[in-house]
């Protein structure tokens, strides 16, 4: 039986795999690379409400982007990232920010853009 098995060898072809495995090997590694540059955003200073209605109307009324970084986290504690945009209108709970509502009580920072 080994005879056998030494002549399998002997006769076998390489049908060229390895060309695939290092094809997905270079797709895998670009991947892994654009996951460690995708850092997560920065942790803003928690703004006082003042500061931030401040900067709010400032915002509607200039017609100026902003800023925003919510309060919320991921399931890995990280702040997603940022809301950025014009103002569109406001009621008594919170801004849209271009066709996003955003409460008053989910921000945490915000600043002109």
């Amino acid at each position: 039986m080994s005879k056998e098995r030494d002549y399998y060898f002997e006769q076998y072809q390489d049908r060229k795999m390895k060309k695939w495995a290092g094809f997905y090997l270079s797709e895998h590694t670009a991947i892994i690379e654009q996951e460690k540059k995708r850092q997560p955003p920065e942790k803003k200073r928690q703004m006082s409400w003042a500061e931030i209605d401040e900067v709010l109307a400032q915002a509607f009324q200039n017609q100026v982007e902003v800023i925003i970084q919510k309060e919320e986290l991921d399931g890995e504690g990280n702040y997603g990232a940022d809301i950025i945009g014009r103002i569109q209108g406001h009621d008594e709970l919170g801004i849209y920010v271009d066709s996003q509502k955003v409460g008053y009580d989910e921000i945490r920072h915000v600043h002109l853009h």
